[in-house]
């Protein structure tokens, strides 16, 4: 018996030190630019010694950052969120630390940005147990989560993001029981934020009544222009299947976009405008294509419906300058980018008369009844026939793009984390 506990003993005794030098190891290999530590508290020191309040810093403020989106191929409008909100953060002299996986890549050229990578597969315990510890270690004083959840338990104020609510449930999905529990989700997470942000005042009644909060918690800060917007682009160079004028819809191939319906618009234009004037769908996805591809040959257009693919940022301008008139005929919108973009590039839009877009575009563009192909199909055919008209809305459309500056909604941002950081918890 003595002999079999003393074998167990070192037993335990070998398993004991292998493990503290594999921990050892870890330790000393983790790269130094990942280390969570060192650089936050670097940060934290130059904040005291940094900028007066009157050079427009405001002091104290730590700012933690959810930098997931930041990955490398990634274009969403989240990501350029984030990004424009850690240049304003940088440049206003705010400490930082953008919290990511093993994936995140952050602009390294941004001073006092750090980032700080966080261990987990699973995205429940990253967002509820890895993060508050390290927004703990690091004492920010407000987090930024530009999604519709956040840290529960963070040790200071959480700021959302609700670009939408259409993550919960859109047409063409039938998941009752996935959408009543991110429902659930998304009310106890609205409900512990210190405030939310959103896009569109369409986006703002929704989030009060659908999550139960007081609308005052939610502030409306529209989305910006990426940088690749604010200057006039020339008409980009015919690309492969792309006609010298075309029409043109930018974004995604899901449900709500409507595309069917732009589609029979587009088959119900008179002759001789198809004629002149091919459909071009950028963007969209593989699993969406086949259906609109069949669509397209059962209305007797295929030859006239251009699939461009994925657009780079760098190229979409062109893009947009070139068309006749861009189409965006969502049933639904929180916010409705592209129709911005088309606007920034001196091109008419038509938009849907659903969420958020008729706020968007106001008296710049045409509204018509996403439910109607033969309403879209007469917007559409205004602006194509009509030189005036659509010189009229490229008037209108540039003003009203020029409202809508990165710097801007960094700025409001901005100021919404300043006075939430310095609110009791």
């Amino acid at each position: 018996m003595g002999l079999r506990h003393a074998a167990a003993r070192r037993l335990r005794a070998r398993a004991h030190h292998a493990l503290l030098a594999r921990h050892a190891v870890r330790r000393a290999s983790r790269p130094r630019l990942r280390d969570p530590r060192l650089p936050v508290r670097r940060l934290l020191r130059d904040d005291l010694q940094g900028p007066e309040a009157g050079d427009g810093v405001t002091l104290g403020v730590r700012l933690g950052v959810d930098g997931r989106e930041l990955r490398p191929g990634v274009r969403t409008g989240i990501r350029r969120y984030v990004t424009e909100v850690l240049r304003a953060a940088s440049r206003a002299g705010w400490p930082c630390v953008v919290y990511g996986d093993g994936s995140t890549v952050v602009d390294e050229t941004l001073p006092g940005v750090a980032t700080r990578v966080l261990a987990g597969r699973l995205t429940q315990v990253w967002d509820q147990v890895r993060l508050p510890r390290a927004l703990r270690e690091d004492g920010a004083t407000v987090f930024l989560s530009p999604y519709y959840k956040g840290p529960l338990a963070a040790p200071c104020p959480v700021v959302l993001t609700i670009h939408d609510l259409f993550f919960i449930g859109y047409p063409g999905r039938r998941r009752r029981l996935h959408d009543a529990t991110l429902i659930r989700l998304a009310r106890l997470y609205a409900r512990r934020a210190a405030a939310i942000v959103t896009d569109s005042e369409h986006s703002r009644r929704e989030i009060a009544a659908r999550l139960g909060i007081d609308p005052a918690r939610v502030t409306v800060i529209p989305v910006a222009l990426g940088p690749e917007f604010r200057a006039p682009a020339p008409p980009a160079p015919g690309r492969d299947g792309i006609a010298s004028s075309y029409i043109l819809y930018v974004g995604n191939f899901r449900p709500h976009k409507n595309l069917p319906r732009l589609l029979a618009a587009y088959a119900a234009l008179p002759a001789a405008l198809r004629a002149a004037h091919a459909l071009v769908l950028a963007g969209g996805d593989r699993a969406g294509r086949p259906l609109l591809e069949a669509r397209a040959r059962e209305l007797g257009v295929a030859d006239r419906v251009v699939f461009a693919g994925l657009v780079a940022d760098r190229d979409l301008p062109g893009l947009y300058a070139g068309a006749t008139v861009a189409v965006l005929p969502s049933l639904e919108e929180g916010f409705g980018l592209p129709a911005l973009e088309a606007m920034a590039c001196g091109t008419p839009v038509v938009v849907s008369n659903r969420g958020a877009l008729p706020e968007l575009v106001a008296d710049a563009g045409l509204v018509a009844d996403a439910a109607r192909p033969e309403e879209i199909a007469g917007a559409l055919a205004r602006v194509l026939a009509d030189g005036g008209l659509r010189a009229e809305l490229r008037r209108r459309g540039l003003a009203r793009a020029s409202l809508y500056t990165a710097d801007r909604t960094a700025g409001r941002v901005l100021e919404l984390l300043a006075r939430v950081a310095g609110s009791p918890r």
